[in-house]
Order: structure tokens, then C-alpha cells, then sequence
């Protein structure tokens, strides 16, 4: 119990929340970019420049940030609790040895699940307050009218049921495992790296950041793409079963989405999300490593670049 309530675990959870705001800050507009390609299935322009370009002409030039608030409100409430999970269980299991490649994937998997569960109903209205007043290209997509996060909450709630809330955590449980990969890489490489040499260089975390974040995006991209069509929650979905979420409409959502637009359809808006994802959680984890250190050692302990 003094593992899963230390201080330690807090500093971790906080560095790594401060991190991934500061990291989303500066690379939102390709989070916007990429939720336009997967949600926005006909809008023509493929690339991420191109779609930015397109979003500040018709939208304003502020347009790439909208809904910046909220993402970044859900963000810092999804790192915090999956950090100070991760670091919380981790200390608990490995008990001061060093830890190996299967137990870091076990527990990056079991801090997913907690994560999601606690925190999907943020994600959830974070997603349809980003997307509302987009100029979409798709007629299926019906427009929303929100007026802040708790304005969202209780449309959500009174129109559609608590559940709603809880839209695309199917999809989101399976994707646990992004994480749960990219923490496995990321300190495998770390471990790897620490062999070699007394401590991590600025240079070495946001390069190992960056790689163990796109292996992890590309493998579960296709299922990210269907958590935001779900958690937008304002396509026209397969009229016989309206359960959103559920295993039928997950799979009914892949198939549309390959008889449209073949295998690759799958994987639009991957460039944006790699380019996004990569350099977001490489500058997340060198802030986060800073940070810990940088408290660890006023705190007297053991370095967090030296684990």
C-alpha cells in the first residue's frame, strides 16, 4: 500500500500530465488535422498540411486549436492517472529490481484499462466540442451544439443516456494496448541504452520517445480510427443495432470503412497522427524525464533518468 500511495508515484503523475499538455500544446493543430481525416471520410485533401490549410481558410486561423481546452483538461486527467497507475503497480511488482519487457507491457496494459474506464466520459465530449462547427464534407455527420464541457455533459446525459459517455470504451479497451506497447519500448530502449551509458541525454529520450510512439500508433491505428467516429457519436450507424461500441458496430464500422475506401481506407490520417503522435510523446517524455529528475533530486532520490 505505501508502493501505490508514495510520493514518488505522485511526482511521476504529474511530470507525466505537465508533459503530455505541454506536448499537446505545441502540436495540436495535427490532432486536429487527423481527427478531419478520420471522422470526415469525404473530404478530399489527404495530407496534413493540405487539410490545415483548408481548416484556417474556411474556419478561421485560430480553427486548428478549437477545443483545445477540454483536450488538454482530459489529457492531463488521463496522464495522471495512468501514470501514477503505471509507476503505482510497477514499484509494487518489480519491488527496487529491474524490470523486463513482459512485466512493463502487463503493466502499461492493466494502468490502459484503469484509464479508460475512469476517464472516457472526458474524451468522449472533448472529441464532439473539437469537432463542432467544422465544415464537414460528409452528410451523415450530424452538427452538435455545445456550450462549454458541462453544457456537453448534460446534452450528452438527457439525449442520449449516461451510457453515451462511455462511447467507443470497446474500441478504447482494445487500444490499451498502445500504450501498453509504447511503454514497453520505451523502456526496453531505455534499459537498452542505460547498459551503455550512465544516463539519457535530452536527445536520447525524445528519439526513443518518438519510435516506441509510432510503433505503437501503427499498429492500432485502424481501431483508432473507429474510437472517433464512436466517440463522436454523430455518424448515421447501422440502423439495426444502435448500441455504440459494441463488438457488431466496431466491426461494421471497419467493413464500411474498407468498402469505401479499400484496405488503406483503414489508415487515413495516419500521417497526421504518426507525425502528431510521435513528436507529441517525444516531447512528453522528455519533459516528463526532466521533471522527475529535476524533483528526485531536490527530494534526494534516485534519478527517474537513471532507473
Amino acid at each position: 500500500m505505501a508502493s501505490v500511495l508514495s510520493y514518488e508515484s505522485l511526482v511521476h503523475a504529474v511530470a507525466g500530465a505537465v508533459g503530455s499538455m505541454t506536448a499537446m500544446t505545441v502540436f495540436f493543430p495535427l490532432d486536429t488535422a487527423r481527427l478531419r481525416l478520420q471522422v470526415d471520410e469525404k473530404r478530399k485533401s489527404k495530407t496534413t498540411h493540405m487539410v490545415l490549410l483548408e481548416i484556417i481558410k474556411e474556419e478561421g486561423l485560430l480553427a486548428p486549436y478549437r477545443g483545445w481546452f477540454p483536450v488538454i483538461s482530459s489529457l492531463c486527467c488521463s496522464n495522471f492517472v495512468y501514470f501514477y497507475t503505471f509507476n503505482s503497480l510497477k514499484a509494487v511488482w518489480v519491488k527496487g529490481q529491474h524490470s523486463t519487457t513482459g512485466k512493463d507491457l502487463v503493466v502499461g496494459f492493466v494502468a490502459g484499462v484503469v484509464n479508460v474506464l475512469l476517464t472516457t466520459p472526458l474524451w468522449v465530449v472533448n472529441t464532439r466540442l473539437k469537432l463542432q462547427g467544422a465544415k464537414f464534407r460528409n452528410e451523415d455527420i450530424v452538427p452538435t451544439n455545445y456550450n462549454g464541457i458541462i453544457d456537453a455533459f448534460h446534452q450528452i446525459i438527457r439525449d442520449e443516456g449516461i451510457l453515451a459517455l462511455w462511447n467507443g470504451t470497446f474500441p478504447s479497451l482494445l487500444l490499451v494496448f498502445n500504450p501498453a506497447i509504447q511503454f514497453m519500448f520505451y523502456e526496453g530502449l531505455k534499459r537498452q541504452l542505460l547498459k551503455k551509458q550512465m544516463k539519457l541525454s535530452s536527445v536520447d529520450v525524445f528519439i526513443i520517445g518518438a519510435i516506441a510512439k509510432a510503433i505503437a500508433t501503427t499498429v492500432t491505428y485502424p481501431l483508432q480510427t473507429v474510437q472517433s467516429i464512436l466517440r463522436f457519436g454523430h455518424h448515421r450507424l447501422n440502423p439495426e443495432n444502435r448500441t455504440l461500441g459494441s463488438l457488431r458496430n466496431i466491426l461494421y464500422l471497419l467493413h464500411q470503412r474498407v468498402r469505401r475506401f479499400g484496405i488503406m481506407g483503414l489508415y487515413k490520417g495516419l500521417e497526421a497522427k504518426l507525425l502528431q503522435t510521435a513528436l507529441t510523446a517525444a516531447l512528453m517524455f522528455l519533459v516528463y524525464e526532466k521533471l522527475t529528475a529535476a524533483t528526485f533530486t531536490v527530494m534526494g532520490l534516485k534519478s527517474a533518468l537513471k532507473r
